[in-house]
């Protein structure tokens, strides 16, 4: 979502909240609660060292009440529905942006695991993605009519990355099965560093910086999708 922010406008972004020294005024200026691999599932974080879905959400709570305590009752709750979340319609958002499921079966480290030596992307990978994101969307249609007051935008990713990954040269990229870093097609997390040996001199050509995550340039593509897919519809 960063170059998202920054097209919205915001000049810097949100902080997270663990890391604020001072939890009072500054709360004023936003706070960020996301976690890298938090996964729905608490075994991935435990294994990441990442903050869990659950506790995320018991930082939130803790936040609402000290923006009680620095606004007031009625401007805390202005702040609150009007705010852009990803989810927490039961605590007080009105604003949600979802994204659906990636094409999983395109990520190099399982077409390397479950591609059958093909270079190509695992399809029933995909149809599972497929499935996913056929379920959201119906949920989705459901909340919005069961809470009118809820405005809920579902963000595609799923199309955008699928054609980036089998149209590389079509949207400015070199390659699109392996990662920049190391050999590219098992490497993450720790396992991409200064040290690894292999990594590309130029990740803006590649789509993943390693088997898993995307590079800087590909990150930017696709957020510049779904700005023009309509983000402003959380804002409006």
């Amino acid at each position: 979502m960063g170059y998202s922010t920054e097209i919205l406008g915001f000049t810097s972004y949100q902080p997270a909240y663990i890391n604020l020294e001072d939890k009072g005024n500054n709360l004023l200026n936003g706070a960020n609660f996301a976690s890298a691999a938090s996964a729905f599932y608490d075994v991935i974080p435990m294994l990441y060292n990442t903050i869990p879905l659950h506790r995320q959400l018991e930082y939130y709570k803790e936040c609402q009440s000290k923006l009680v305590e620095i606004a007031g009752q009625s401007k805390a709750s202005s702040i609150i529905s009007s705010a852009i979340y990803m989810h927490l319609y039961a605590l007080g958002a009105r604003r949600i942006g979802v994204t659906n499921l990636a094409p999983t079966g395109c990520l190099p480290i399982l077409i390397t695991l479950f591609g059958s030596h093909s270079n190509g992307c695992v399809g029933r990978l995909n149809k599972d993605a497929i499935y996913y994101n056929k379920k959201l969307n119906y949920t989705s249609e459901k909340l919005q009519k069961l809470l009118p007051d809820l405005n809920l935008v579902v963000f595609d990713i799923y199309q955008p990355l699928y054609n980036l990954v089998t149209k590389p040269s079509e949207n400015g990229f070199l390659e699109a099965r392996r990662g920049c870093c190391g050999t590219g097609f098992i490497e993450l997390s720790i396992l991409c560093n200064e040290k690894s040996i292999g990594t590309c001199a130029n990740a803006s050509e590649y789509v993943f910086w390693d088997s898993v995550h995307l590079t800087e340039a590909a990150n930017k593509l696709l957020a510049d999708q779904m700005v023009a897919a309509g983000i402003f519809q959380l804002i409006s």
